[in-house]
C-alpha cells in the first residue's frame, strides 16, 4: 500500500530500486517480517529476468558458463533494471554492457555476438510485410533509378571477428571443434518466408550492396558500391538469396 501523500511514480521508481538491491521502499507492508518477505520476492524477480536473458542470449551463456553468465546477468540487472513490462524492450544495452565489462575482456567478440542474439529477436519480431513477386523486380526499370525496399527484419552487424562463425558454432548439436573461420565477419540477419531467423555470413561485396540497400540507394548505386568493395563483384547471388527468403517487399522508382 502506498504511504499517506505518496504519489505513484515516486513509490514505483523507490520499489523499483529496491528490487535492484536497494532498501525497502517506504509503504510496503506485509504479515510478519517485510524486509524478509521483499528479499524472497527480490531473488524471484532476479531469478525470472537471468532466465529471460540466458533465452534471449544463448550462445553468450554458452561462451562463459552458466555460472558466470547467471552471477554477471545479476550485475547487468542491477545496471539496467527493465523499463517496461516488455521483455523484449529489455536487453537491449547488453551488448553495451558486455563492451564495458572488465571479467569478459579476454572474450573481445562476445559484444559482437549479443548484438546478433538482440538482432534476431528483433527480426523474429518485426512487423509483417509482403515479399514482392519476382516479376516486379524482372519487370522494372534501369537498376539505375531502381529502388528494393528490404524486410524490416533485415539488419547487418559488421565485426571485427569471425562472430557468424562463433554463433553457428555454438547452436545446438554444432561441432565447436570444427570452426576455422578467422578475420572479420558481417552478419545478415532477417526472417524468411518459413519465419526462421538464419544468420549468414556475407563477403565484401554483398555487404556492401545490402548496406547501400538498407540506406535507401538505388539498385546502380548499390551495385557500384559492392564493386568498390570487391571488384568484379556478381550482386546474383545475393539478391537471390534476398528474393527466395521473402526479404525484398516493395520495388520503387527513384526520383
Amino acid at each position: 500500500m502506498l504511504a499517506p501523500g505518496e504519489g505513484h511514480d515516486g513509490f514505483v521508481a523507490a520499489f523499483r530500486a529496491a528490487l535492484a538491491g536497494g532498501a525497502l521502499p517506504d509503504g510496503v507492508t506485509a504479515v510478519g517480517e517485510a524486509e524478509q518477505r521483499f528479499a524472497v520476492y527480490r531473488n524471484n524477480v532476479a531469478h525470472s529476468l537471468t532466465e529471460a536473458l540466458a533465452r534471449r542470449f544463448p550462445v553468450v551463456a554458452r561462451l562463459v558458463g552458466e555460472e558466470f553468465f547467471r552471477a554477471m546477468a545479476r550485475v547487468f540487472l542491477a545496471q539496467h533494471p527493465p523499463a517496461s513490462p516488455v521483455l523484449l524492450d529489455w536487453g537491449a544495452a547488453f551488448p553495451g554492457f558486455l563492451e564495458g565489462f572488465p571479467p569478459v575482456a579476454g572474450l573481445p567478440y562476445l559484444p559482437d555476438v549479443a548484438q546478433i542474439e538482440r538482432a534476431r529477436g528483433l527480426a523474429y519480431h518485426a512487423v509483417d510485410a509482403l515479399p514482392v513477386r519476382p516479376a516486379a523486380v524482372a519487370g522494372a526499370r534501369s537498376p539505375e533509378v531502381l529502388r528494393l525496399v528490404l524486410h524490416p527484419s533485415v539488419s547487418l552487424i559488421a565485426a571485427a571477428w569471425p562472430v557468424v562463425s562463433i554463433w553457428a558454432a555454438n547452436q545446438p548439436g554444432a561441432d565447436l571443434g570444427s570452426m576455422r573461420a578467422q578475420g572479420p565477419e558481417v552478419a545478415l540477419i532477417l526472417r524468411d518466408r518459413a519465419l526462421e531467423v538464419p544468420v549468414r555470413a556475407l563477403p565484401p561485396g554483398d555487404a556492401a550492396l545490402v548496406a547501400a540497400l538498407l540506406e535507401g540507394q538505388t539498385l546502380g548505386l548499390a551495385a557500384a558500391r559492392a564493386q568498390v568493395a570487391e571488384p568484379g563483384h556478381d550482386p546474383a547471388a545475393v539478391l537471390g538469396y534476398l528474393m527466395g527468403a521473402g526479404a525484398i517487399i516493395g520495388v520503387e522508382e527513384a526520383a
